[in-house]
């Protein structure tokens, strides 16, 4: 793991917070797409919403510095594009020098917390647009859980559609990830049949009054070619949750990735927390299958 400069973090956060910002502002940026058109993105917006587990490791996430120590890793790994997270993880990065030259994507909703009964009530509680385009923000991200049997989706539907529109206005890229979701004994599951996410491609796509900037974050399920038939929007795959197999994770990507309309790959805790343990192997092997 990379050594941090951890004491000038927690200095600058208690006696120079106009800092933070200004260090975010400044950093080098980068256009959205390069040659290749596509995107490797590392997402650490989990612990927002209160889901620190990894496997069978349920506070896997919960050491901030380990995750810090894993992130910049990872993003300084050939070929990884950009990071995905809250402001307080951008603003880490951003004090620790790691952002530079790097799309960052500023994560909107993370108010539906993991296991809360009130988890469907997705409000946005962290970036707004605004927020982000004064602090230079690359991309944003909301989350979109849509649950038939729950009077409280259309709320969150109204508030996507009035965030994808403050997009379109500032003209900030932003990426949509949808579900079907249900309650099970208590606790949200997303439902991730085919045609379960294809209604959800659906109903994201059509949110707000342009879809200009609109782009999906999508799982990898069965049957993709019909997933990414259903829409136009360029497409970035969502890693899910580790798996015991590795190989058969890359696999799916691999395949996946080939489909018309996807333009790579958005990755959390499958990479920073990779069974074996070894962040830059498991990040190098996803980089190659995007960028391949």
């Amino acid at each position: 793991m990379p050594t941090l400069d951890f004491e000038r973090l927690r200095s600058i956060r208690a006696t120079s917070p106009g800092l933070v910002s200004e260090l975010l502002r400044q950093r080098a940026r980068r256009p959205l797409l390069r040659e290749s058109g596509r995107l490797f993105i590392v997402a650490a917006d989990h612990p927002a919403r209160g889901a620190l587990g990894v496997g069978p490791n349920e506070s896997a996430m919960a050491d901030r510095y380990d995750l810090l120590e894993r992130l910049v890793l990872a993003i300084s790994r050939p070929g990884v594009d950009g990071v995905l997270g809250t402001p307080d993880i951008i603003e880490d990065l951003a004090i620790l020098g790691a952002l530079d030259d790097k799309v960052v994507v500023g994560s909107m909703n993370r108010g539906g917390l993991k296991s809360a009964v009130f988890e469907m009530d997705d409000r946005f509680t962290s970036y707004d647009v605004p927020s982000m385009v004064e602090a230079g923000i690359d991309f944003a991200k909301l989350l979109i859980r849509i649950n038939l049997s729950d009077a409280g989706s259309a709320a969150s539907i109204e508030a996507t559609a009035r965030a994808v529109d403050a997009a379109v206005a500032a003209r900030l890229p932003i990426m949509l990830e949808p579900f079907m979701s249900e309650w099970v004994d208590g606790a949200i599951r997303n439902d991730l049949t085919t045609d379960a996410v294809v209604k959800s491609v659906a109903i994201a796509s059509a949110l707000g009054t342009s879809s200009a900037y609109s782009w999906l974050k999508l799982p990898v399920v069965a049957d993709m070619e019909r997933v990414m038939a259903a829409t136009t929007l360029p497409t970035l795959l969502l890693g899910g949750d580790q798996m015991s197999n590795q190989e058969e994770t890359y696999s799916s990507w691999e395949a996946a990735l080939t489909l018309p309309g996807v333009r790579g790959l958005v990755v959390g805790r499958t990479l920073l927390y990779p069974p074996g343990g070894d962040v830059s192997a498991a990040v190098d092997t996803a980089s190659a299958l995007v960028h391949s």
